[in-house]
Order: C-alpha cells, then structure tokens, then sequence
C-alpha cells in the first residue's frame, strides 16, 4: 500500500471524505510530507499531524477510483496528482509526540531494525511463550499469525516453548527468520503465490516427516499454531 500511494507525497490536499470518525476538514490545504509504516499500521504524516491507518483484518485501499460503496469508504484523500480511498480500516488522528514515542527499530522490514534491541526484549522476558513473542509489535513490529507458524516451522520449535529455555542459537534464529520470512512474504504477496509457499500454517501434514500437524489455539493470545512435534522441539 506505502508503495502504491507514495507518488502523492509532497501534495496538497485538496478535498476530505468518508465517514471516518475523525476531524477531517483540518487536512484540507495540508502537505502530505511523507509516508511512514510500522508493522501493520501506515501512517500519512502532515507538518502538525499524522493519520493512522490500520486495515484490521479486511481492510484495502484503492488509487484515483473509488472502487466500494460510500457506506465502506472511511476516508478519501484528493490531491491535484489523484486521490487515495481506504475501506474498511481504522482511522485515527495523531500528533508528532504520538510519532515520536514509537520505536520505529521494532519494525522487522525497517532499514532502522534493531535486532540487538529485539534480543535484550526477549531476554526480559524468560517466562513468555514464543508465540506471543512473535506476535508481540513491541518487538516484531509487523509479525502476525502466518508468519509466526511458518517462522517456528523453519527455526523447527514449537510455539509453546519459552523463551527462557530456548537456546541462544535458537533466540538469534528467531529473530533472523522473522525478519527473512516477512520479505519473502512481500514478495510471495506481489506474486499471488503466497499460500503456495505455505509449509506449516493451515496444513495438515508435516511435509518433513509426513505426520499430522497439531493445530491449537496458543499463547495468551489464543490464535491458531500449526505444528509438528516430531520435528519442532518444545522447550519448556
């Protein structure tokens, strides 16, 4: 979506719509000064304020045509160059000192990742299930559910292992994976091919052992894991 919408960087707004609870007249005559993303939430970033929004689960956006129905458009950006239209999602106004509070190191596809960070979170937290750890957008900005059961598949542990008796070996796996898998989750996502990489979320069969998968709801935030006890290892 950053990349679809970036050309309106730099413009004036011209004209607000949608039925968004916000105070949307205040962006009319307003620069868009740049685009900011942190893990699943974008935010559009004018000279004394920023709006946030968050797609929630089925939220989409669309450029220069409104592609839904008005009672689904939350909000509509025109700009001499076009106009941006986003459905279904959640629309929040924020001030610089809202901006400023945020660890943009968190977020696992920014050139400003901070893994060492990261690690020094884990390590704070040795009683923590590693699936809520992934799932934790203080310290993987961006992860959700997909990820994180194809991320314990490939590091080969099982989400109810905590971190405090997984190895250091395992921890920087961890890390480093989350990170990789998210990439490759972009570029699967531009293909269309994204399900067809699938090893381990929704899947029945382990395709390394051929035993059936475990599926459970884990964690504190009960979200659906997808496992194999043959080849991941529970640490506990």
């Amino acid at each position: 979506m950053k990349e679809s919408i970036q050309k309106f960087e730099g413009g004036k707004v011209l004209e607000v719509s949608g039925n968004a609870k916000i105070d949307k007249e205040i962006l009319v005559g307003k620069t868009l000064k740049e685009i900011k993303t942190f893990g699943k939430q974008t935010y559009l970033v004018f000279n004394d304020v920023a709006v946030r929004i968050h797609l929630l689960m089925f939220g989409s956006h669309s450029v220069d045509e409104q592609t839904k129905p008005d009672r689904q458009l939350r909000l509509s950006l025109l700009f001499s160059g076009g106009s941006i239209y986003f459905y279904t999602c959640h629309v929040k106004m924020v001030d610089s000192e809202f901006l400023a509070g945020i660890d943009w190191e968190a977020d696992v596809m920014s050139d400003s990742w901070n893994p060492t960070k990261a690690l020094k979170k884990l390590k704070a937290n040795p009683e923590m299930m590693v699936c809520d750890a992934l799932m934790d957008q203080d310290i993987f900005s961006g992860v959700g559910n997909i990820i994180k059961n194809e991320v314990l598949f490939r590091i080969e542990v099982q989400p109810e292992s905590l971190l405090g008796k997984m190895p250091d070996k395992k921890i920087k796996e961890l890390m480093k994976e989350a990170r990789n898998y998210s990439f490759d989750f972009l570029e699967w996502k531009r293909e269309f091919t994204l399900k067809k990489h699938w090893l381990a979320h929704t899947k029945k069969i382990c395709p390394k052992c051929g035993q059936k998968f475990i599926k459970r709801q884990t964690g504190k935030g009960k979200r659906r894991s997808f496992f194999c006890e043959t080849d991941q290892q529970l640490y506990h």
